[in-house]
C-alpha cells in the first residue's frame, strides 16, 4: 500500500556528446569563461587531433579592479593565450569589444558572423546565456548577449545576403555549422568525459593567476572547484568527470 509519498528521484542521465566532428570554434565573452566551464573537453578534443580555435569578444580590461583597463587588458590577454596553450589551442582571436557593457545588437551578429566564416567551424562552442544557472545566481549580462548573438550570428553566416559585403571580401558564406553547444547551462542534457583530460583543464584555469588575484576570492581552490562541479556531472554521465553542454541543432527540423 502507497504512503502517498513519491520516492524523490536525483536528475535524469545526461546523453554523451557527439564526436565526429573535425573543428570547432569557441565564442565566449571573456578570457576565462571557457575554463570555468569548458576547457578540459577542449583538451580532450584536441588530444583527439581535433581543430579548435578560440574567440573572445572582450579582453576582459574591466575585471581587475585593482588595474586600470589597459594594464588589465594586456595581463588578461596573455594568460588568455597561455590557458588556451595548454588545453592545445593555438589560436586566440579577440574582438576589442568592451568589457562589462555587450549588448546583443547587430553589430555583434556581424563580428561573431565574420569569425565562423573565417574558420568554418562543424561546431560553434559558446557559455550558459540563460538567465541564471540553474537557481537564483543570476547570470552576467555580457554571456547573455554573447551566447544569444552566437545563435544568430551561426545562421547569418550560411546566407550570403546578410553581412554581404564579408563574402564580396572574400569570406565566403558558411552554413556548416551542425550545432552550437553552450556549457555550464542549466538546460544541459548533454555531456561528454573528461576523466582522462580533467588536470589540463585545472592547469589551464590555473593559468588565470592575476585574474583570479584580483577576484579577491579567498581561499578559491580551482582544482576543488572544476571538479565538485564535474564529479556531478560525470555521476550522470556514468564517469567519474563530465562537462555538460546544452545543444542548440542548427538544421531545420532538428
Amino acid at each position: 500500500m502507497s504512503n502517498g509519498k513519491k520516492k524523490q528521484q536525483g536528475p535524469p542521465p545526461l546523453t554523451p556528446l557527439s564526436e565526429d566532428w573535425d573543428r570547432a570554434l569557441c565564442v565566449v565573452a571573456h578570457p576565462d569563461d571557457m575554463e570555468f566551464g569548458a576547457a578540459a573537453a577542449v583538451a580532450r578534443w584536441t588530444s583527439q587531433g581535433k581543430d579548435i580555435a578560440y574567440c573572445m569578444v572582450t579582453s576582459g580590461e574591466a575585471g581587475i579592479d585593482a588595474l586600470a583597463p589597459y594594464q588589465a587588458k594586456a595581463l588578461r590577454e596573455a594568460e588568455q593565450i597561455e590557458s588556451a596553450r595548454l588545453v592545445g589551442v593555438h589560436e586566440v582571436q579577440f574582438l576589442g569589444l568592451p568589457d562589462g557593457v555587450l549588448e546583443y545588437n547587430v553589430e555583434l551578429r556581424r563580428l561573431i558572423c565574420k569569425a565562423v566564416r573565417t574558420h568554418e567551424p562543424d561546431i560553434v562552442i559558446t557559455g550558459n546565456f540563460r538567465d541564471t544557472w540553474g537557481g537564483k545566481n543570476l547570470n552576467q549580462a555580457d554571456h547573455i548577449a554573447v551566447g544569444r548573438a552566437v545563435l544568430d550570428a551561426v545562421r547569418d553566416a550560411g546566407n550570403r545576403w546578410i553581412f554581404n559585403d564579408q563574402v564580396t571580401a572574400g569570406f565566403g558564406a558558411w552554413d556548416g555549422v551542425r550545432e552550437v553547444w553552450a556549457f555550464g547551462s542549466p538546460g544541459a542534457e548533454h555531456a561528454v568525459d573528461i576523466t582522462d583530460s580533467f588536470d589540463l583543464g585545472v592547469a589551464s584555469l590555473q593559468a588565470h593567476e592575476a585574474y583570479i588575484e584580483g577576484l579577491g576570492w579567498e581561499n578559491f581552490d580551482p582544482r576543488e572547484f572544476l571538479e565538485g562541479i564535474a564529479r556531478v556531472t560525470g555521476q550522470r554521465l556514468g564517469v567519474p568527470f563530465g562537462a555538460a553542454f546544452e545543444v542548440f541543432p542548427m538544421g531545420w527540423g532538428e
